[in-house]
């Protein structure tokens, strides 16, 4: 049963993933450099929250002050990686079939936000699909037996939304758009401050948040992507 709770979580929590990098990504040598070099950014802001976390542990063990410095770090490193791209955009121009790669500029910040997310859902759910394999049962001693499968749908949601981030966060960067900046920030902050309900139990509020945060954050990536009612029906209808 172990083993099967730990494919069942894997899937669910990197299936989507995988997909949107088999389709959209895997056939590009520039978006798969972009997705690695943002997996790094992220890993690199990983590194200095936990500095961060070392620091004033001493002063604050409170996890809150963790969560929130590592939310800005997070951001500032996504500014960074788009200060970077945004350099490199010449010699990309030279390496690449695209005519000008300045008009396919939220495609890679769409591969810049999966890697974010990506990277991101790894690490927070390896060490919880490490223990599904057993020996031991979620569930005993008073514990939720949802726990891995909730953990698993949380990551989901936070791949997504890193992914709906940086296409929004980019963008907003290229036309000044502050209110987008200060959106994705709150936001962040905003779904990761809601996981610490997971705490007392309040698996559905957080789940229902994080969805509901992924499906407005989603729409508003698609218009700032180009998107629009006609074009989104033209997909549907596959013509």
């Amino acid at each position: 049963m172990t083993v099967v709770e730990f494919f069942g979580c894997s899937f669910l929590a990197f299936g989507p993933p995988v997909a949107m990098f088999a389709l959209t990504i895997a056939h590009d040598p520039i978006r798969i450099i972009i997705l690695i070099a943002a997996s790094f950014f992220w890993l690199v802001s990983l590194l200095l929250s936990s500095t961060v976390w070392l620091a004033f542990h001493p002063v604050t063990s409170k996890v809150t002050f963790g969560l929130i410095c590592s939310v800005f770090i997070q951001e500032g490193f996504r500014y960074l990686m788009y200060k970077v791209l945004r350099k490199t955009e010449s010699g990309l121009q030279e390496v690449t079939d695209i005519v000008r790669i300045a008009d396919y500029r939220h495609i890679l910040s769409y591969a810049s936000g999966l890697g974010f997310g990506i990277i991101s859902g790894a690490f927070s759910l390896v060490n919880i699909l490490a223990d599904s394999v057993g020996p031991a049962t979620v569930g005993l001693k008073a514990a939720s037996d949802i726990f891995m499968l909730i953990s698993a749908a949380q990551s989901l949601a936070m791949i997504l939304l890193h992914t709906f981030w940086s296409v929004i966060f980019f963008n907003a960067c290229d036309v000044k758009n502050y209110y987008h900046l200060a959106y994705v920030v709150a936001s962040h902050l905003f779904v990761s401050c809601m996981t610490l309900l997971n705490a007392s139990g309040l698996y559905a509020v957080t789940l229902v948040i994080s969805y509901v945060m992924v499906c407005v954050t989603g729409v508003i990536a698609f218009q700032v992507a180009g998107g629009t009612v006609a074009s989104f029906r033209k997909f549907l209808t596959c013509k």
